[in-house]
């Protein structure tokens, strides 16, 4: 698989507590940018995360 040149995203954050320590909200449109499956490496390690027919959402490793 070609390393993917796209510029990294920025999450998209709804809410910011005072102390700003919030969890980054990430929207799907914006990760997926019209693709049906995108792959997240974490720790030397590849995960595909898809979208399936019913759109819901499966993480595989």
């Amino acid at each position: 698989m070609l390393p993917d040149m796209s510029p990294p995203l920025k999450p998209a954050i709804a809410a910011q507590p005072a102390a700003g320590l919030a969890t980054p909200l990430w929207l799907s449109d914006a990760l997926f940018q019209g693709r049906q499956e995108i792959v997240i490496r974490h720790d030397g390690q590849d995960y595909r995360l898809r979208i399936t027919r019913m759109n819901k959402m499966i993480l595989t490793k």
